[in-house]
């Protein structure tokens, strides 16, 4: 099931980030859109003025029916396996850049992830990543998420997102899943 390329008419007010300044707006009722993509729990609206990205939140302005599908894809059932180094990697590979239709993990932009167990069973994860661009307004968007990500995992007390720019990020990073979705082999 896909939902790239549906074209919507809101029929309410819908807050949503500009991309990739990462500016926060509301979208007017009886203004059409089409889905971009929609991924990781959120999804990216284009018109002729650019892109948007709405979170899970505000996708009720979207309609109940659009809601319903992107809660469908983003549960995968991922949460409810036992917490490891390897659980976190996949909470990770359900963000994705609002303008690319493949995961932070697989744009090669997570640089670091380590785990301290603070009491039995509770830990603390932290993770540097980077963004494709410096001047990208949505890194603290996609910060964010992967945190939220992070931390809805029952064995997480917190997470912390940290970006940095060394090394830079080149598409070399990308994986080999990645490029064939982006159509670079």
């Amino acid at each position: 099931m896909s939902l790239q390329g549906t074209s919507i008419t809101l029929d309410q007010p819908c807050k949503a980030t500009r991309i990739p300044s990462g500016e926060v707006l509301h979208l007017n009722p009886g203004e059409t859109y089409v889905i971009s993509q929609a991924l990781g729990g959120s999804v990216t609206l284009r018109d002729s003025n650019g892109l948007y990205m709405v979170s899970m939140e505000d996708a009720v302005a979207l309609g109940q029916e659009i809601v319903d599908q992107i809660a469908q894809l983003a549960d995968d059932g991922a949460g409810d396996a036992a917490f490891s180094e390897e659980s976190v990697w996949e909470a990770l590979r359900k963000c994705f850049d609002p303008e690319i239709p493949v995961n932070i993990v697989d744009l090669g932009l997570i640089y670091s992830l380590e785990i301290q167990e603070l009491t039995e069973g509770l830990y603390q994860v932290d993770i540097k990543m980077t963004l494709t661009a410096t001047g990208c307004g949505m890194g603290p968007t996609i910060a964010a998420d992967a945190q939220s990500k992070i931390e809805a995992m029952p064995a997480v007390k917190s997470a912390r997102v940290e970006i940095v720019w060394d090394p830079q990020w080149t598409p070399h990073m990308i994986s080999d899943e990645a490029r064939k979705i982006l159509g670079l082999d």
